[in-house]
């Protein structure tokens, strides 16, 4: 197990403890070792109550200084419970786990696709390609001397132009708003965008079929195909695919990826019992070039590239 060394279990304190529409909350905890070895598409392995022995894996959605964000929705008795921590307290933590996004340094355009629980670490993907190649951060909440805000591979990417499309059929965890940000290639009136990514100077597009004013209504992939179809065939070879999401969605993000001929990396979501390697009770197959083998979702992934697993 190549992280074996870099896991650590951290009694965090509470900061912050939000509800928002649709039973969804942001846990936001001071946990530094955590804070500062996290990368995107790492978790947390969460002791969510005294009374329930088995712990919950969570996405880390956002790292600033010593704090910890998560965003998680009421599933299960483990997120009842975990809803019921007050701030003050301390919960158990164990992380980061888990392999990363990594981003190749021609990678100019990176698109960002997440769905409902899997918004979080395309949210913390952002956070880490603003620190990495864009100046001009407007947000305290980017620390750009955090280790952990660099998934960049071989160098440092500059002037990246990331878009970001989020999916939800609950209402968002934010107060939506109307971006400032022109996206080439958008619907007239698709203009619904999260307030820190613009805060950020990322661009952002929101899907829904709710009805949701500013939201694109349709799928997450409709939408997608809408901005690479607008993109010249020089911009498209500076695109890569990132996403998090339910599995059904991860597939029809994999059928575009290869439908662009697009590299894509994809981070499933599986029931977890150790989250340390130890029970494989979350193997999945994955294509290698001696065949099929099973890997572990939480030790060998949670990220993957998506041609192995779909």
């Amino acid at each position: 197990m190549s992280n074996r060394n870099s896991i650590f279990i951290e009694d965090a304190e509470i900061i912050s403890h939000t509800a928002y529409a649709g039973d969804q909350f942001i846990l936001r905890v001071s946990s530094p070792k955590i804070a500062r070895r996290a990368k995107p598409g790492s978790f947390a392995h969460i002791s969510c109550s005294k009374e329930l022995p088995m712990r919950r894996p969570l996405s880390i959605m956002m790292v600033h200084g010593d704090h910890v964000n998560f965003l998680y929705k009421i599933v299960g008795e483990g997120t009842r419970l975990l809803a019921q921590r007050e701030v003050g307290e301390s919960i158990s933590i164990m992380g980061p786990i888990g392999a990363p996004f990594t981003v190749s340094a021609s990678c100019r355009r990176p698109l960002l696709i997440g769905g409902g629980v899997g918004i979080p670490p395309m949210v913390f993907l952002a956070q880490s390609l603003k620190a990495s190649g864009l100046s001009g951060v407007n947000s305290s909440e980017m620390n750009l001397s955090d280790p952990n805000l660099s998934v960049v591979t071989n160098s440092l990417v500059k002037n990246i132009q990331p878009f970001v499309i989020m999916g939800s059929e609950t209402p968002f965890p934010f107060q939506v708003q109307p971006s400032k940000i022109v996206v080439p290639s958008m619907p007239d009136g698709v203009i619904a965008a999260m307030p820190l990514l613009e805060d950020w100077g990322i661009a952002s597009r929101l899907t829904s079929l709710q009805g949701y004013v500013g939201c694109y209504e349709g799928y997450v992939t409709d939408l997608a195909r809408h901005w690479l179809q607008g993109l010249s065939k020089q911009q498209r070879n500076e695109v890569a695919v990132f996403s998090c999401g339910p599995h059904p969605m991860l597939e029809s993000v994999a059928r575009l990826a290869n439908e662009f001929n697009l590299p894509c990396q994809v981070s499933l979501e599986e029931f977890m019992a150790c989250a340390v390697g130890g029970c494989a009770g979350c193997v999945v197959e994955v294509k290698t070039k001696e065949g099929i083998e099973m890997k572990r979702v939480c030790v060998d992934g949670p990220v993957f590239e998506a041609s192995q697993v779909f």
